[in-house]
């Protein structure tokens, strides 16, 4: 089988990797189109310490399962695996799960090669109308749409920070549950993509300093992305961290924290029914964040393109 591997701190493409053996309860999905994000190129940089095929972001055909009927059905797949049998797992938080593993990410070959093994009860059905472009981006909007299960947002002013996809995605969601949204970047191209929608856009330069948000987001993918966010956040505001990095954090005063009373929350994975469900409305802008799409066997070029300044998304398939 064709996929990316990476081990001992390289990427490399290989032609002789084993094809995935699925477990029961689980199906064998060949991909179509996997989506390149910030966490594959951490991973690249060491973040998890991952050795395997990564790659989260895809839809695929069925090929193999025990439920009959998934076979040839167009999917899409929540991205943690847990045990099935402990606390978190019985209150259906296996995202959190002890000993789960994770597509692409720990424990768990990814969606960059031909093929990949997810547990059928992890998996989604794609509609017709949502193309192999817009399906890669269920994962990441489902992680976007986290955020207004952990915070109320509505009417609120919330900044944030990073123009990235992960960015775009959070301003959007955010933004149709009728929250004030400023999204803030370095890039008048990405920024652009938001033209016409009821969301502010800014470059950094452009922040007033001493303005204060409800809600801010940080989605840079910067070790300093915390360190500034904090800054915005209003006293018994909200401080969402959406960044993952292999770089360490730049210091963080704790006392402004404490002093104001700011509640710091970590936001990761979401369910992916809520992000079918905001792409059935038509009102989230997803294709035009695509920039290229390479073959499988010129995913070491994706990468590089993945890696630029200012680069949008970069398939894979």
């Amino acid at each position: 089988m064709k996929g990316l591997y990476f081990s001992q701190g390289k990427l490399a493409l290989r032609t002789d990797l084993p094809m995935p053996q699925r477990k029961p309860g689980e199906a064998l999905i060949k991909v179509l189109k996997a989506g390149i994000c910030r966490t594959d190129l951490e991973i690249v940089a060491g973040y998890m310490n991952f050795t395997g095929v990564p790659g989260h972001e895809f839809v695929g055909t069925v090929e193999e399962a025990d439920d009959k009927g998934l076979i040839g059905a167009r999917v899409t797949g929540e991205i943690n695996c847990g045990c099935g049998t402990c606390e978190y797992c019985e209150r259906d938080e296996q995202a959190h799960c002890p000993v789960r593993t994770v597509l692409g990410i720990a424990g768990r070959d990814g969606a960059f090669a031909e093929y990949l093994a997810l547990p059928e009860r992890n998996l989604h059905q794609i509609p017709e109308y949502i193309s192999d472009a817009e399906a890669v981006f269920i994962e990441p909007l489902a992680a976007a749409y986290r955020i207004t299960e952990q915070v109320p947002v509505r009417s609120m002013a919330v900044l944030v920070l990073g123009d990235g996809k992960l960015g775009i995605l959070v301003a959007q969601a955010i933004e149709i549950l009728r929250a004030n949204v400023t999204l803030c970047g370095r890039h008048k191209k990405k920024l652009a993509i938001l033209n016409g929608k009821n969301i502010a856009t800014l470059l950094e330069n452009e922040l007033k300093p001493g303005k204060k948000y409800d809600v801010v987001v940080d989605a840079t993918g910067r070790p300093e992305g915390m360190k500034k966010a904090l800054g915005f956040v209003r006293p018994r505001g909200n401080l969402i961290l959406k960044t993952t990095i292999a770089a360490p954090v730049a210091d963080i005063d704790i006392n402004h924290i404490v002093i104001n009373e700011i509640s710091v929350i970590g936001s990761r994975c979401g369910p992916f029914v809520h992000a079918l469900a905001l792409m059935e409305t038509g009102q989230i802008t997803l294709e035009p964040m695509v920039e290229a799409t390479y073959r499988l066997e010129e995913g070491l070029k994706a990468f590089e393109h993945a890696a630029r300044p200012g680069a949008l998304k970069v398939l894979v398939g």
